[in-house]
């Protein structure tokens, strides 16, 4: 049977690497004795306090700036003296960023820092700490129009992405590289075998998908953290704004002040191309990297918080089901923390697992974590299961049906078909946490569906879309649709300041350090909060965009729009006694903009569902549902976690 051609590449990656590692086992230790088996773990055998620092600047081929001139952009490496010394080539971990002068990484918002000769000596986060005395050099990449790189930040778009493209095509021989920023002198990457890993957090790991779906030569595989998947869907879902600003606000932010004053044409697109409305133009497609999976040759290790309310959950789902589409290798992992680096959660089974997945996709080591389930999920604060497969095969998606209750706003949930209608008014003033502490209340703001009591717990697992037939008042409307878990847990307080973590005083150590250069890091610890509501998927929309979601349209008060609202995705249970809740209402305070009316909705209901990934599918609802008597409705207190924080729209920057 012919293998597949993705596959074949895939197996040509592993024997080659495996080749490689085999020589590297040979060599890796000064004298050691020759061993036929390939090594299993790459050992800090090399010296950090000695290892080469340098600077090279990247030649991207386009002109972001109009200045005449190719823009080059800065790249900061951290290497291991002893291979090059010895002949013998090493790959690479890279994290492109816009943030290493204007804002910092990680939890204690690191920046670049460098000597008198212009070489780094802090490298923000442990990744040079950790894995360049383990034979691999750290590069980290300046984007076009930050620090100090030329051209302009167009957030997303080709300079962004090529600034990345570009240093993996001259790591590998097909680009080039200067000494300096502006001079002649060549610089070549000789050192390197040109196998590389892109990693980073948010806009980083955005950068890394990014350059993934290029489809570029030798890049092996990226680890993309919080990363956006598409650019519009960072700013608007469906035609609803989620920010009350742009693009141009975040590449003003981050731009280099040199870069700022020469970058206006740049700033103007983004605000002429990107239309408040919502609609989708030229300027989003092409920052749509879902669009350009079936280019991925990378394997891919997501990371994301399913609270995540800067970077929402949206973006891991949709590049996940994108990937799996095509074929792409791929393992994740899912906290119940909001934007958050698995280094501040789970700090020494990240390295472990980080520095095992570099090892085989890098170096070839046959250390059976490509064998081992693919996904790793946080059920409770500190809990984790795994899955062989994410989503796991027996997921079904399940048509929920809202019914009519017996009170106004407050409806049914079940498998069948229901009738009648519901009626809300939109008021921006409250949050899906107001509505799901007053669900089982007849509210005019919300109109809320129940199921019985669960006699079983009940998995969903994935992406779920909600299709609603409803009819306004006004010309414009924005709808949120909600999937809540009713009952009292203990949860991340996602909303809180730290997301989900409270960081600490003391300090752990992940590598040697320098007098410049600290591999030592504040821990953290688990932040979290009591409830008796977890809103636990969301998704909006434009009602406007009822025909096209692409654009949208203005309303003839009183005619019925059938829309179908993409939520996010999400991995949870609902627990055995609890209530699954689906609530559709207007606005959904510091997460969408309001309208510029305040409609009131009527919803068909015979002609509105839910479709949601339950594992088990239908059977699974109906078995958990089957033989339990609805609850006598109860007053809860208000969801637990923290009011949102009305941030500027900065994936990633500080400490974010």
């Amino acid at each position: 049977m012919p293998i597949p051609a993705r596959r074949t590449h895939r197996l040509w990656r592993t024997f080659a690497a495996t080749a490689t590692a085999a020589l590297l086992a040979v060599l890796v230790v000064p004298g050691a004795a020759v061993h036929a088996a390939t090594p299993s773990e790459s050992q800090p055998v090399y010296s950090y306090e000695n290892a080469i620092r340098e600077s090279v600047w990247v030649d991207t081929r386009i002109d972001g700036d109009d200045d005449g001139k190719t823009d080059r952009v800065a790249v900061d490496i951290v290497r291991p003296r002893e291979p090059a010394a010895q002949g013998r080539k090493i790959p690479v971990i890279m994290d492109a960023s816009p943030y290493y002068s204007c804002c910092g990484r990680g939890n204690e918002s690191q920046l670049k820092t460098y000597d008198a000769a212009g070489n780094v000596v802090q490298m923000p986060l442990y990744y040079d700490n950790y894995f360049v005395p383990r034979g691999y050099a750290f590069v980290g990449v300046d984007l076009a129009g930050t620090n100090r790189s030329d051209g302009c930040v167009d957030v997303g778009g080709r300079s962004d992405i090529q600034s990345g493209k570009a240093v993996v095509d001259w790591l590998n021989g097909r680009a080039k590289g200067y000494t300096t920023r502006t001079g002649t002198e060549r610089a070549k990457a000789g050192w390197t075998n040109g196998r590389t890993g892109m990693i980073g957090k948010s806009y980083d790991g955005t950068i890394a998908n990014g350059v993934a779906a290029t489809g570029v030569e030798g890049l092996e595989t990226i680890v993309p953290i919080g990363g956006i998947s598409s650019w519009y869907d960072y700013y608007f879902q469906q035609g609803a704004p989620l920010y009350d600003s742009g693009p141009e606000w975040l590449s003003d932010y981050v731009e280099s002040p040199d870069a700022r004053a020469r970058c206006a044409a740049v700033q103007q697109r983004l605000v002429d191309e990107a239309p408040r409305s919502g609609d989708v133009t030229g300027l989003w497609e092409d920052r749509d990297y879902v669009k350009d999976a079936h280019k991925v040759k990378a394997s891919v290790f997501v990371v994301h918080g399913m609270q995540d309310l800067n970077v929402r959950a949206k973006h891991f789902g949709q590049w996940w089901e994108a990937l799996a589409k095509n074929g792409v290798d791929r393992k994740i992992w899912l906290s119940q923390t909001g934007h958050v680096d698995p280094f501040d959660y789970r700090r020494g089974a990240w390295v472990d697992t980080l520095h095992r997945w570099f090892d085989h996709e890098l170096l070839g080591y046959d250390n059976g974590i490509d064998r081992e389930p693919m996904a790793d999920i946080e059920r409770t604060p500190d809990h984790w299961t795994t899955d062989k497969v994410w989503p796991p095969r027996t997921t079904a998606t399940t048509a929920l049906r809202p019914g009519k209750g017996d009170r106004a706003g407050v409806g049914t949930l079940g498998l069948k078909k229901g009738s009648g209608t519901e009626t809300f008014t939109d008021d921006p003033a409250l949050s899906e946490t107001d509505w799901a502490a007053r669900i089982d209340t007849g509210t005019s703001a919300k109109a809320g569906f129940i199921s019985r009591p669960l006699g079983k717990d009940l998995r969903l697992s994935g992406s779920s879309e909600v299709t609603v037939t409803a009819t306004p008042t006004t010309a414009t409307a924005h709808l949120s649709a909600v999937l809540v878990d009713l009952g009292p847990a203990t949860i991340r307080d996602y909303a809180g300041a730290g997301e989900g973590i409270t960081t600490l005083t003391d300090r752990s150590c992940w590598g040697p350090s320098t007098t410049g250069d600290s591999s030592c890091f504040k821990n953290t610890r688990t932040a979290t909060a009591d409830v008796d509501a977890t809103v636990f998927s969301r998704g909006w929309a434009d009602l406007g965009t009822y025909a096209n979601p692409a654009k949208g349209r203005p309303l003839t008060p009183g005619k019925p729009y059938t829309l179908t609202i993409s939520l996010a995705a999400a991995d949870h249970v609902v627990p055995k006694g609890h209530r699954l809740a689906l609530i559709v209402a207007g606005t959904d305070k510091d997460l969408i903009d309001p309208p510029s009316t305040k409609p009131t909705l009527t919803l068909d209901l015979a002609r509105s569902a839910a479709r949601v990934p339950v594992v088990g599918g239908a059977g699974a609802f109906a078995a958990a549902t089957a033989g339990t008597h609805s609850a006598a409705p109860r007053s809860t207190g208000a969801d637990g976690v923290s009011p949102f924080r009305q941030d500027r729209p900065v994936p990633g920057g500080s400490n974010r």
